[in-house]
């Protein structure tokens, strides 16, 4: 199957400029995408362009990376509500660097195909105001400008309070198109849905001023089946970055996707044929319990991302998740992994020394010592992992770094238990 052909079937094609793009496929040719520089570690949403990246590579196609050091400081209308923050040269510098460890994790920028990072405030940091309108902005026709979609989204969205700032990112961005092929040979460009606008205008330009014919692709804006943006954690942005993001909550995301979305997650993030995949789904289909297509995900793109032994730690953390051992995880682990589950806290005082039944009903883990009590005679109450019954007296001990202690009832019951002096 044509590199082509598989980006569709595993659902990675919105929209071409021109079907011709897969004759020029055929041999080596030089690709790339743009990378917002607005965060100082990429998030699990741009996992989608970064995916596509590497497909083209491992196929010897060249890539390049364009992290936008010059248009990051602009900010970029596509899809947005409102004026994004102006960074400093700084912050954009920090974050480049965050993005080039990123990408670096999936893609291979050593070897005879390496792929080669950009930034496009290289060729517009020397560039005056006269330059840029007499050089640049002549190319592009404002009614042209006007008619793309996310300039009108954002005219609207804003009642029409778009900046000429916001305006001209599409100035910059098709040129960088020219600058690129003029200086590296490429021809096509990549993003998602919502770039579809900044591309064209890039291909528009080097057709008018070289004459040539150059592409773009666009995939879709990845949604789960609920239409929530894809990456997103109750509101949050996963981030690649473990100290922005934990590992632990990165494997689990993708754990805990549904059925209708896995199999599509699979198709666009994993490196396993599509024979695979389908080996999967039909697994799926005859044990949905098992949930195998979600640990075959989870597994691979938290490799990919963070490496082995973070994997190792993420699903270590996950057992005790739901086995509640708390063996060899320290106080800072323990509250990382139960962040999510009830808690209270109680003095030392009111701990140690007391039968566990009744530091759990006083911690409000249960209505009555009545009900904690037979809960413990049932078998049903454990501490730390372990089956207590209603002798069971709390020691110091129990208490990790004399800090806390996981409680729980029945099978998924957490409770974080948590000492202060």
């Amino acid at each position: 199957m044509k590199l082509l052909e598989e980006l569709k079937v595993r659902g990675l094609v919105e929209a071409l400029t021109d079907p011709d793009i897969e004759k020029t496929l055929d041999a080596p040719a030089t690709i790339y995408c743009g990378f917002d520089p607005s965060a100082r570690s990429l998030q699990a949403g741009n996992l989608v362009s970064i995916m596509v990246l590497k497909r083209f590579q491992m196929a010897g196609h060249k890539i390049i990376a364009l992290v936008g050091g010059a248009t990051g400081l602009i900010g970029d209308p596509s899809g947005k509500s409102a004026e994004r923050n102006m960074l400093t040269l700084e912050q954009v510098e920090e974050n480049k660097r965050g993005i080039r460890e990123n990408l670096s994790r999936i893609l291979d920028f050593d070897g005879p195909n390496a792929a080669v990072m950009v930034d496009n405030y290289d060729w517009y940091k020397g560039t005056s105001a006269i330059e840029f309108l007499r050089d640049i902005a002549i190319n592009f026709r404002v009614p042209q400008m006007l008619a793309k979609e996310s300039v009108k989204k954002r005219l609207e969205a804003s009642d029409g309070a778009l900046t000429f700032t916001e305006f001209s990112y599409q100035i910059l961005q098709g040129n960088d198109f020219l600058h690129l092929y003029d200086n590296y040979g490429c021809t096509l460009e990549i993003g998602g849905a919502d770039q579809w606008g900044n591309i064209t205008a890039g291909t528009d330009l080097v057709h008018r001023m070289r004459g040539k014919t150059v592409y773009g692709l666009t995939f879709p804006l990845l949604l789960d089946s609920a239409g929530r943006k894809f990456g997103k954690s109750e509101g949050n942005a996963l981030f690649m970055d473990a100290s922005m993001t934990s590992v632990y909550d990165w494997y689990q995301y993708f754990l805990r996707a549904s059925d209708n979305d896995v199999i599509r997650y699979l198709k666009v993030f994993s490196l396993k044929t599509l024979d695979e995949i389908a080996e999967l789904e039909a697994r799926m289909k005859e044990n949905p319990e098992a949930r195998i297509p979600q640990k075959a995900l989870a597994e691979e793109i938290t490799r990919l991302v963070h490496g082995e032994a973070a994997l190792i730690a993420a699903q270590g953390a996950t057992a005790t998740l739901f086995g509640g051992d708390v063996s060899g995880k320290s106080a800072d682990e323990l509250e990382a992994i139960f962040k999510d589950v009830k808690s209270a806290e109680l003095p030392v005082a009111e701990i140690v020394g007391k039968n566990v039944f009744a530091v759990a009903a006083a911690a409000g883990m249960f209505k009555s010592n009545g009900e904690a009590r037979r809960m413990a005679q049932q078998g049903g109450l454990s501490l730390n992992g372990s089956k207590v019954d209603d002798k069971r007296v709390f020691a110091a001990d129990d208490l990790v770094e004399g800090r806390l202690a996981v409680l729980k009832q029945g099978k998924k019951g957490n409770f974080l238990l948590k000492a202060k002096a």
